[in-house]
């Protein structure tokens, strides 16, 4: 098990973060889930990106 940190914030902020939690998620659990989900957005961002500076992406809009 990893060892535990303390992160000061504000209890706004703390608030926030809890709002996207579900019954049993831990503030870690929170962050983990939200922080893969942000990098596979960057992720997915940059490969269409790439898609379109090669010419091989076509849209949806344009089949």
């Amino acid at each position: 098990m990893s060892e535990n940190t303390t992160i000061s914030t504000t209890k706004v902020v703390r608030d926030r973060l809890k709002s996207y939690g579900q019954k049993g998620e831990t503030y870690s659990d929170i962050l983990n889930r939200l922080m893969d989900y942000v990098n596979m957005d960057e992720f997915m961002d940059r490969m269409y990106i790439r898609l379109e500076e090669k010419d091989q992406f076509v849209s949806l809009n344009e089949i």
